[in-house]
């Protein structure tokens, strides 16, 4: 959940100097690194927007899921926990972005 939070504070950044979130294209790398594809931000800001210069994985070492457009907002951020696969309870339970709020 506070890998989540510490992404959605990047994506928030990235939209207030960029006017738009990343596309699922573009991705999350795009967090540390300017996109080449897709609408090129005009205002990036130089280091990026996450201050580990890398994009975390999950805590079970799986990508988190990024979508933009999202279908619950602007965005989707997910983990599909301990099974990396949608759907699951447990310890296999999905966390998502809308679900913490």
């Amino acid at each position: 959940k506070v890998q989540i939070r510490n992404i959605e504070s990047a994506l928030k950044l990235y939209k207030l100097d960029n006017g738009v979130y990343p596309t699922t294209e573009q991705g999350l790398q795009s967090l540390i690194e300017k996109p080449m594809v897709g609408q090129i931000p005009k205002k990036y800001k130089e280091g990026g927007y996450l201050e580990s210069k890398k994009v975390p994985k999950d805590p079970w070492d799986n990508d988190y899921v990024y979508l933009s457009p999202g279908e619950h907002g602007d965005y989707d951020l997910c983990s599909y926990g301990a099974d990396g696969v949608k759907g699951g309870e447990g310890k296999n339970a999905d966390i998502c972005s809308w679900d913490l709020r």
